[in-house]
This record gives C-alpha cells, sequence and structure tokens, in this order.
C-alpha cells in the first residue's frame, strides 16, 4: 500500500516497440525447452503485440492454450492457468539473473494479471546504511503499452517461435506438471542477528522486509522493493511454495516466514511511522486455536493473535496495519514476537513515513500497473481482492480529470478486504464506468444491463445500482460512503454482488477520518 519511488512510464514509440519484439524473441528461445510455456508465452505474444491483451484472462487462456473444455472449465477448482504461470515467473525471474540479467528491457507477467509487462532497467538509487551492505537490485519503470497498429509485423515473430516449437517437440511430451505446497523441512534455527548498538546507521523509510528470506531483493507487483531479513534476533525461518495465495498478488510476500520466538529491533529517525505487518496461516489448529502475541515498545500489539481467525483459512493474505508508530527513548523499533498456543510466526514488515494519527490514504486501481493521477497521487496495481475477472478496455471515459483510472474493471462477484487501523473511522470512495454496455461501448443494451449491490461488513452501500442508469456509457462516476467501521481484524470487507449480470469497479480509495 506504499508509495514507490518510480520513474514515470515513457511514452510509446516504434523504437520502443521493436526494443520489445527482440526481447520477447529471445524469451521465447530460453523457454524452448518448455513445450507448455513455450505455447503459453506464444499465445501471450500473439495477443499482447496483436492489440488484443484485454482477452489475456483466465477462462481464454485455459480453453485456448491448455486445451480445457469450453463447457466445464471451473478455475476454482482447476488451477492450471495459475500453476503454469507460476511456473512461467519463476523462469523469467531465473533467466533475468542470469543470461539476461543485463538486458536493458526485461519482460514480467505481474502477478495477478496474465499480460505481458515490458520494463526498463535502472540503476538502484543508494538508499542502504552504509554498515548494511544489501545485494544490488535493478529498479524498474514499466514502460507504456505499446499497442502496434496492426499485426504486420507479428507473423515474424510467430514464425521464429514455432520453428523452435517445432524443433523440441520431437522429443518433449506433455505431461500435467502442478507445483504442489510443499511445506521445506522443519524449521532450523537461525543465528541471531548482532543486537543493534546506539552507533547503528538509521533504517532507510520506506522499509520493506521478508522475514526468514536471505536471498537478493524481490519487486512487488507496484515496482516496490522488498529486502532480504534483517535487524532480527534468535526464531528460525521455513519456506514453502505456493501456487497462489488467496487475497494478495505478491505471493513472494508470503513464501518465507520468521518463526519460533523472535525479534525485531529496528534503528528509526524520530518521527512518525505506519507499520504494516504480513502473515498468513499454513494449518488451523484442531483442539485450540494457534495463537501467539505480538509486542511493540514494550507494550501489546496484537493479544491471542490467530492468524486463521483473521482470515477464516489457509493460504490467505493477512496484512495489520498500524499507525502513530515511533521508535523507543533508544532509537529502535522493538517488535517482539512471542508464542502462546502455537509458535509465533511472521512473513513481512513494512515500515512507511506515517502521518500524525491518520493512515496513509489506500488508492487501488484495477489494472496490473500502477497509475498517478492528475494530482500526482500514486493508485497502487488491483490487490486485497478475492474472485472476479480483470479486463483492460481500449476507451476514453469522459466526466473525470482522470481518464486513466477508469481503462479497466474488475467484474463478476467478488470482494476486496482493505487492511486499516482497527482505531480509525474511513471514508470510502468507490470509482465506476460503464465499460461494457452502451452504443459507444462494445455490448449492446442500456439502463437495467447491469445491476448489482455493494456491502462493507455485511452493511449495505449501494442497492440496485444501475451505473448507465445514472451516468450513461463511457462516463465516470464516484460514489462516497463516511464513517465506515473497520471490523475487529482491521478490515473493510467490500463486497460486489451481481443482481443483473456482473458487479464492477474500476478504483478504490479509503481515507483516514482521524481528526
Amino acid at each position: 500500500m506504499a508509495t514507490s519511488n518510480q520513474v514515470a512510464p515513457e511514452k510509446s514509440s516504434s523504437h520502443a516497440l521493436e526494443e520489445e519484439r527482440r526481447e520477447f524473441e529471445a524469451v521465447a528461445a530460453a523457454l524452448a525447452n518448455s513445450s507448455r510455456l513455450l505455447r503459453l508465452i506464444t499465445y501471450l505474444g500473439e495477443k499482447y503485440f496483436g492489440g488484443d491483451a484485454d482477452q489475456l484472462q483466465e477462462y481464454n487462456i485455459a480453453t485456448e492454450v491448455f486445451g480445457r473444455s469450453r463447457t466445464t472449465f471451473n478455475p476454482g477448482e482447476d488451477a492450471i492457468v495459475r500453476v503454469e504461470f507460476h511456473r512461467l515467473r519463476k523462469r523469467l525471474r531465473e533467466y533475468y539473473e542470469a543470461e539476461g540479467k543485463d538486458h536493458p528491457i526485461q519482460l514480467t507477467v505481474p502477478p495477478g494479471t496474465y499480460s505481458p509487462v515490458f520494463v526498463r532497467r535502472q540503476p538502484l538509487a543508494e538508499t542502504q546504511p552504509p554498515n548494511h551492505e544489501v545485494p544490488e537490485a535493478p529498479v524498474f519503470a514499466p514502460l507504456a503499452p505499446s499497442l502496434p497498429p496492426g499485426r504486420r509485423r507479428w507473423p515474424y515473430l510467430l514464425t521464429i517461435v514455432v520453428l523452435v516449437f517445432a524443433a523440441v517437440a520431437l522429443y518433449l511430451t506433455f505431461r500435467s506438471q502442478r507445483n504442489g505446497r510443499e511445506r521445506a523441512s522443519a524449521a532450523v534455527p537461525s543465528p541471531a542477528a548482532t543486537p543493534p548498538s546506539a552507533s547503528t546507521a538509521f533504517a532507510s523509510v520506506p522499509l520493506r522486509i521478508l522475514a526468514g528470506y536471505s536471498g537478493k531483493p524481490q519487486m512487488d507487483s507496484a515496482g516496490q522493493i522488498w529486502e532480504p531479513d534483517q535487524y532480527f534476533q534468535s526464531g528460525g525461518n521455513w519456506h514453502v511454495s505456493a501456487d497462489y495465495i488467496a487475497n494478495s498478488t505478491n505471493p513472494m510476500l508470503f513464501e518465507h516466514w520468521r518463526n519460533g520466538q523472535f525479534s525485531y529491533n529496528v534503528p528509526l529517525r524520530p518521527g512518525t511511522y505506519e507499520l504494516h505487518l504480513y502473515f498468513m496461516a499454513l494449518d488451523r489448529g484442531l483442539n485450540s486455536p494457534p495463537t501467539f502475541s505480538v509486542s511493540m515498545n514494550g507494550d501489546l500489539l496484537l493479544p491471542d493473535f490467530d492468524i486463521y481467525s483473521d482470515t477464516m483459512g489457509t493460504y490467505v493474505a493477512d496484512e495489520r496495519v498500524f499507525r502513530d508508530v515511533h521508535p523507543g527513548p533508544d532509537g529502535f523499533l522493538h517488535l517482539d514476537f512471542t508464542g502462546g498456543r502455537s509458535t509465533a510466526t511472521l512473513n513481512a514488515i513494512e515500515i512507511l513515513p506515517g502521518i500524525p494519527h491518520h493512515q496513509v490514504p489506500v488508492r487501488l486501481v484495477m489494472q496490473s500497473r500502477p497509475v498517478t493521477d492528475h494530482s500526482g497521487r500514486l493508485w497502487h496495481p488491483d490487490d486485497d481482492y478475492q474472485g472476479g475477472y480483470a479486463s483492460v478496455k481500449n476507451v476514453t471515459v469522459s466526466g473525470t480529470a482522470d481518464p486513466d483510472l477508469f481503462t479497466a474493471e474488475r467484474y463478476g462477484h467478488f470482494s476486496y478486504s482493505i487492511p486499516v487501523d482497527t482505531r480509525d473511522r474511513y471514508t470510502l470512495v468507490l470509482y465506476f464506468a460503464e465499460l461494457y454496455f452502451g452504443p459507444n461501448a462494445s455490448g449492446t443494451g442500456g439502463v437495467g444491463s447491469r445491476v448489482f449491490r455493494v456491502l462493507c461488513n455485511g452493511n449495505t452501500l449501494l442497492d440496485n445500482f444501475d451505473i448507465y442508469k445514472e451516468a450513461g456509457s463511457l462516463h465516470a462516476i464516484t460514489k462516497t460512503f463516511y464513517h465506515l467501521k473497520p471490523t475487529a481484524q482491521g478490515k473493510l470487507n467490500i463486497t460486489f454482488e451481481p443482481i443483473v449480470n456482473y458487479a464492477t469497479v474500476s478504483a478504490i480509495e479509503v481515507l483516514d477520518e482521524s481528526q
């Protein structure tokens, strides 16, 4: 949810398009030893360079690439697409850590999406304190979408890819491969970090730490860099591979744990900060709730904390938010994790510059990349959702100073679980546009073609809501709701329920009302 230091996307050009094509060819050649991934990347290229990226949806990929039945395919039961995209992202990471590490443009598929994104490699600014050496990592700036005028040049790329595929198809057989959720071996205690001294340099903020992780820095879907574990004392670590983490488009945040009885002592400059703690449950307590406690500077922050109770399931991301965080009198933020009925665990820590007595605003846009509005505010890529489908439309929406916020939508029957500080009340702003029905859109119909309701924590906010009836087609409309109270778990659970056709939303904004 934090603001990231990103370079503004470059404008599309024929030169940039050619660079993307060349990089795509290189990646396709590198995937030639995997028939499934080669078929998948070929399909992505066809749609992306053909100007049909909005067709890159789970149903289409399952049926057109992996041969699933158009009448019986159920994404809730068949995870073939998510599994293969997990493999593809892993292979892309390996490629750009090896032979592709010096490529100026690199191909990614952001978690939670199925559309290629090309990013430009730039040196990472020096932000680490001198005595905490962290491996260098590139900062990537998303390139603007390059939509070619036609498909004139795509057959050339497709021919190359098909030839490579034909060469390997002689000895490769198609087989199902599913990356199961496998628990690693029992946690092994890690050597305790050296207790920080008064002379320790202050940590750079924003600070993002992957608990229990010791590899290279990782980049999330918003382009933010997460560092390997640091500032900890005691505890062990473990790792699992998960094809899909519900309620998050960044599964890498939840693949590593610090566990046991452990603490973090983070040196911070005097000031106000916002703390985000990330958790995920692997198991449910059978005989009693699996609880542990978290303290901050000696005060209980999460007493008898039960991750499973928060998420109501396993492999579901959980994020807890705390505003008005300050370092202790010694200049350190002390976080202590103590076992109760179960072992304490933690997946990640995020420390942001804070706003006194206010949570940092939450702004989500239902797109795979961040958007900066006309006021310079950053809207983060789609996250914190369960269910629904993502769709990108090549349209222009009127009635707004920020049409870019309305060029995509999440539609269907879905929900968002927005993490907030439990102590406050919040203003919720929902951003809508009818992108499908109407004479200037892609579908026929008008008033009554789409009707749905919106609820927050069980209370109805909108009922029988018809975007077309209130705003027409391709015209922005917002709905604002005040004084919303979060759940005891620190969530605004926003549910979109269809009545006629699908529910939809293009962006979500949450503002703290505290004085």
